[in-house]
């Protein structure tokens, strides 16, 4: 019998890193696909096949699955099933279903009074089809609702289920914001209506907080957190080109992150969430920004060695040495004089402002082996597979 499975749809660095960090726990790992695959059950039973291969038996046998299909909707209709089959899934469909849409976040953050942007949801697209096929024009409309909100100035459009900062426009007065909401619609990540939030002063950076519970255990918080930083734009997130840092978590940062987690856990026996948040640092900055650029323009040769590693088709054949390569890289970046002066800076100011830090996303499928683990220090695949291990009856 396989106690712990592991469920994805394509197998990544994560999946991979879950599977090794598994043969050196001494944990027996089994795999159930979630791609190309049939699920049938009736009043007779159930079944889980592919076209080569049955699997009916391998998911009978697992106890409790970790749930890492990339997309948020494939990866709630996979926890959704496996509830139903009466299999423990780490995150639970509770968690899924706040970490799915951005609305659902921020209001169970709102109703704990954890401290969060102001956001306003408007309840219609910009702009509607009739069931006549009439396009109405309610981008002023939309656009008055959130100005009465949130002011005529600096405002963030988001979609509520994106990821990876898609969709994620900053509009500076009237005329912008009018203009950009012509471009928002019902899509798969903007079901319906407009998402918009006051813009947070970050400065150049935000967090990645991992935090996680296992059963019969109090919540906790990992102690470091990544720091994604750049001043290409006001979006940090990597996939846009900025870097990453590491910083030591004011001990009321990680307090408060706990409290998200179990927010969002909704009172789950055993989870692991990546948090989102940004310290609202204003005109309280602790460097100059000319000297801030030249240190990253430093960072570009060392992070340039990281990211061509990152691109070696290694990692698919052959891992162990691909994850040996890729910290030898990343290693090399954060020795420089460069990561130094710039992890300095934002550790100084997250310091000074650590009680001013706002919660505005959870992730409960993040990625992390090589950022958030090299870097940030937060191992998820063991957090992953101890949790798990405490929903297993001992």
């Amino acid at each position: 019998m396989t106690d712990i499975s592991i469920l994805y749809d394509r197998s990544e660095t994560d999946e991979m890193g879950i599977r090794l960090t598994a043969e050196q726990m001494g944990v027996e790992l089994g795999y159930l696909p979630f791609h190309k695959v049939a699920v049938g059950f009736s009043n007779e039973g159930f079944s889980y096949r592919s076209v080569g291969k049955d699997y009916t038996e391998a998911l009978k046998e697992t106890r409790v699955v970790l749930n890492r299909t990339q997309s948020k909707s494939r990866r709630i209709f996979g926890t959704t099933i496996l509830e139903a089959l009466d299999v423990g899934v780490l995150n639970p469909l509770t968690i899924e279903i706040s970490c799915q849409s951005k609305i659902r976040t921020l209001l169970a953050l709102y109703r704990e009074g954890i401290r969060i942007p102001a956001t306003v949801y408007v309840s219609c697209n910009a702009v509607e089809t009739t069931t006549g096929g009439t396009q109405v024009d309610y981008r002023d409309v939309v656009a008055a609702l959130i100005e009465d909100q949130l002011g005529e100035g600096k405002v963030v459009i988001k979609p509520d289920a994106g990821t990876h900062g898609r969709g994620v426009s900053l509009v500076d007065g009237h005329d912008q914001l009018v203009e950009k909401l012509a471009e928002t619609g019902s899509s798969i990540i903007n079901p319906s209506g407009v998402v918009a939030q006051e813009f947070i002063p970050k400065w150049f950076y935000d967090l990645r907080i991992i935090v996680e519970k296992e059963k019969g255990k109090r919540g906790s918080c990992i102690p470091t957190a990544l720091v994604r930083g750049g001043f290409k734009e006001f979006r940090t997130n990597t996939f846009l080109g900025n870097m990453v840092f590491r910083v030591e978590l004011p001990e009321s940062v990680r307090s408060e992150a706990v409290r998200c987690g179990e927010v969002l856990a909704g009172g789950a026996d055993a989870w692991v969430i990546a948090l989102d948040a940004m310290p609202y640092i204003g005109e309280n900055k602790t460097a100059e920004e000319d000297e801030l650029k030249k240190y990253f323009d430093d960072l570009v040769e060392p992070f340039g060695e990281v990211k061509k590693v990152k691109a070696d088709q290694l990692k698919l054949r052959r891992f162990g040495e691909y994850s040996k390569k890729v910290e030898e890289a990343y290693n090399g970046y954060m020795a420089t004089e460069a990561y130094a002066f710039i992890q300095g800076v934002m550790q100084e100011s997250l310091d000074r402002k650590r009680d001013t830090v706002l919660f505005h996303e959870g992730n409960s499928c993040p990625e992390f082996w090589e950022q958030t683990r090299i870097v940030g220090g937060a191992d998820v695949a063991e957090s992953l597979l101890r949790s798990a291990q405490s929903l297993l009856d001992r």
